[in-house]
């Protein structure tokens, strides 16, 4: 069989950061009006305390920063531009791509496959990859992909199963992430979760990765299971339904402890039988880079994963920067973390979330 690699991994991160204070601020000065208006039940104020113990998030970076900490407003504005200049989520993944070309040292005509893989796509046609790719220069072949947080290690399966089956020689896959505007920046439980950025990375085969940080793809394993524990209802069938149009429902939504009670064991599993499959211990594994959601749920995880808790750096974390940023999360941990390790060194990158979908890819260092 063919051996893949995933061989350069890029990184956008926007200008604009706001701290876990300066959301609590906002947040508490929407609470006091509601109430003096006479809002029932009393919305509850949140604080740094409460946000950091049940997420480990600290900051996150947005697009627009000015719009969400706006007690009148609460979410980023982000204006409409004309269909003759390039879309914003396309501009952010081509940023990201560039990143991850340079690191893999490759050019657009080595090339043959654009994947926009994300939790929320800001139109439906023409599809984000295409405009990407033709951002890019690159030929061949675009598509987007909506896998919600697991978005990353599907298209990442994708395009090794294209690659290995010679439909092209290498793809590249793109994780552009707005999650501000599509969180409830009025919900206490969920107000502080998401962050916005884009990553990418390229798949190729192993033998023609010539990247400073290349990584053998050894095996991918994808699980999908159906919940409404985690959903969003906005899509175009709302104009036709105008009385519920704007209702909570069409932003993020989660029934968080079911969440935490059904995907940790879920997802230990997959990753216990992945690397079964492959004929592994979890003790041969130098890194683990999971889904940045949640403190705890990594924690749990990883050492559900390892029988005991992991050492420092064995399952990095960057919700304290970053918060979760959907698809990317998990990349951005690989990306920051991984460069260090040594050649033959094992690792695993695993995504999860709404749907539930759940994917788990067990790389080797190259070189």
């Amino acid at each position: 069989m063919t051996a893949i690699a995933l061989s350069g991994t890029g990184l956008f991160t926007p200008q604009q950061a706001i701290s876990n204070a300066e959301l609590v601020e906002a947040f508490n000065e929407y609470v006091r009006r509601a109430n003096a208006a006479g809002h029932e039940p009393a919305l509850q104020p949140s604080s740094v305390e409460f946000i950091e113990k049940a997420s480990g998030i600290k900051s996150r970076y947005v697009m627009d920063k000015a719009g969400i900490l706006d007690p009148d407003v609460m979410c980023p504005r982000i204006p409409e531009r004309p269909d003759s200049q390039i879309s914003i989520l396309a501009e952010m993944a081509v940023a990201a791509a560039r990143d991850a070309m340079k690191a893999a040292d490759r050019k657009p005509e080595d090339i043959d496959g654009v994947i926009v893989a994300c939790s929320n796509l800001q139109r439906a046609y023409p599809a984000i990859a295409i405009e990407v790719q033709d951002g890019l220069g690159i030929e061949g072949f675009a598509f987007d992909m909506n896998v919600a947080c697991s978005s990353a290690t599907f298209g990442l399966q994708a395009a090794a199963d294209m690659v290995a089956r010679g439909n092209a020689r290498a793809i590249l896959v793109c994780n552009p992430e707005i999650c501000s505007g599509h969180l409830n920046f009025r919900d206490r439980d969920s107000h502080f979760i998401f962050g916005d950025v884009a990553t990418a990375f390229i798949v190729e085969r192993a033998e023609e990765s010539d990247g400073t940080n290349s990584w053998e793809v050894l095996g991918t394993k994808l699980r999908t299971m159906f919940s409404n524990n985690i959903r969003n209802n906005f899509g175009f069938l709302n104009r036709a339904a105008p009385e519920s149009r704007d209702t909570k429902d069409k932003l993020f939504v989660q029934e968080g402890r079911k969440v935490f009670k059904d995907v940790v064991p879920w997802v230990s599993e997959l990753i216990l039988g992945h690397l079964a499959e492959a004929g592994l211990q979890a003790s041969a594994l130098k890194r683990i880079w999971l889904h940045q959601a949640n403190v705890n749920m990594n924690d749990f995880i990883a050492r559900k994963v390892l029988g005991r808790d992991p050492l420092p750096g064995e399952a990095p974390n960057i919700l304290d920067e970053y918060a979760n940023t959907s698809s990317a999360g998990s990349v951005i941990a690989f990306h920051k973390h991984s460069s260090d390790l040594a050649p033959g060194d094992l690792g695993l990158l695993c995504s999860f979330g709404a749907g539930y979908s759940a994917g788990s890819v067990i790389l080797r260092k190259r070189h």
